[in-house]
């Protein structure tokens, strides 16, 4: 049997081939754009590097309400009185400074050529600005040091500097050094598209009544919600056993998609439609040892002259969701930075666990206030509801077929680990 790590190897390749030839998105530095199409701009990620067209700040200014004052005029041992000089408010620039006077500045205003401190106004006497025009004096106190309150031209970014490289994911903060930086649009990975088939005669549609034997397909919704999480656009499609409407749906989509997903119809039964369709064309098929999700396929399928990369995973909900985060979900990471890769960290074991010691079991579970891991619902992939409960993948790797309480194990997040956790990162 193939290793999760081989596997994702494999799987990560697949995604490469599919996002290699994608086109890159511009998008516009706005917050309206931002505000109207927030969707658009979630989680996106550089395509190049970005260069900062000037320094930030872009010129000298004030830290604080409060006097622009050459250092050179006062005595380093006592208090120094000036003369009250004309304001200096933010947004526009400021006359030379005078010597012998103290200019009163605004928070962000430009600091007057002449000036090397800013003295705040609660330091000085009287701590209040005197009324436009009226003549005034105002007393500094002894040890202003220069520099002192100004923040400096390029203090923050250098112009010509790399703002952010290639690959870097955009954060509200750095969608603000931008915007500050007067870049007016950037080039950002496009979002992978992905064609996302669920298989099986079983299957009806949420909602729909059930006929004999019929399930609720689960793996349409599940799989979509986690795809969107990671920024993906999807299409999905539903096909019974039928080979031959596989391969129609994937016709039809193909050159809309850069990937498809498939869930059901992998393993060695007598109605395995995905093997029907895609074995002999280019997918492999195979199983991995890991429970649950085992059996996989991957590989390309040659549509309208392309080659279309293909990802499929089993049929079972909990199997389904357990291949999407040791397998997809990282792959998707790796190649084009969508979403953040999961974390994983090391816990004690609350209770004991049983494991086949061929598979490497990936079981649901929780972390408790006390940083131990405990497991949720059986082994099981058809409990799906348990796994809905579950905040983490307890790790048993193969080789190991008991882990005993108080041994340490790694868990894999399923979401972000509450404060309280006191697991060791």
């Amino acid at each position: 049997m193939r290793t999760i790590e081989t596997h994702l190897a494999e799987v990560t390749a697949v995604v490469e081939a599919a996002v290699r030839a994608r086109p890159v998105d511009a998008l516009v530095v706005s917050p309206e754009a931002l505000a109207s199409r927030s969707d658009r701009y979630r989680d996106r990620v550089l395509a190049a590097d970005v260069v900062a067209p000037i320094d930030l700040p872009p010129f000298a200014n004030s830290q604080m309400d409060g006097y622009a004052v050459s250092t050179a005029g006062l005595d380093p041992a006592r208090p120094t009185t000036l003369q009250v000089a004309a304001r200096i408010p933010a947004g526009l620039a400021a006359p030379d400074l005078v010597t012998g006077t103290a200019a009163p500045i605004m928070t962000g205003a430009a600091v007057p050529a002449g000036a090397d401190a800013i003295v705040p106004i609660e330091k000085v006497s009287p701590d209040a600005f005197p009324p436009a025009g009226v003549d005034a004096d105002v007393e500094v106190p002894a040890g202003v040091i220069a520099g002192a309150f100004v923040r400096a031209a390029g203090s923050d970014v250098a112009a010509g500097s790399v703002l952010f490289a290639a690959g870097t994911r955009l954060t509200p903060a750095r969608w603000g050094v931008l915007a500050a930086s007067g870049i007016d649009a950037v080039e950002v990975r496009s979002r992978p598209r992905l064609l996302l088939v669920s298989t099986g005669e079983e299957l009806a549609a949420p909602g729909a009544p059930l006929g004999p034997g019929q399930i609720h397909d689960a793996n349409g919704v599940a799989l979509a919600a986690a795809l969107a999480e990671v920024g993906v656009i999807v299409t999905t499609a539903r096909v019974t056993d039928d080979a031959a409407a596989l391969l129609a749906v994937v016709a039809r989509h193909a050159a809309e998609v850069d990937l498809v997903l498939t869930s059901g119809g992998v393993s060695a039964g007598a109605y395995e439609v995905v093997r029907d369709a895609f074995e002999g064309s280019g997918v492999t098929f195979g199983s991995v040892a890991m429970q649950p999700g085992g059996p996989q396929g991957w590989g390309t399928v040659r549509v309208h002259d392309r080659e279309l990369p293909v990802v499929c995973f089993p049929g079972n909900p909990v199997s389904s969701l357990v291949s999407f985060e040791a397998f997809l979900r990282p792959a998707l990471n790796r190649v084009t930075g969508v979403g953040l890769p999961r974390r994983r960290w090391t816990v004690p074991m609350a209770h004991p666990l049983d494991s086949p010691v061929g598979k490497h079991q990936l079981r649901r579970g929780r972390v408790d206030v006390d940083g131990r891991a405990h497991v949720v619902g059986g082994p099981s992939s058809h409990l799906l509801a348990a796994h809905a409960e579950a905040t983490v993948l307890v790790s048993v790797p193969v080789g190991v077929d008991r882990v005993d309480e108080g041994d340490r194990v790694e868990v894999w997040a399923l979401d972000d680990p509450a404060p309280h956790e006191k697991a060791d990162r």
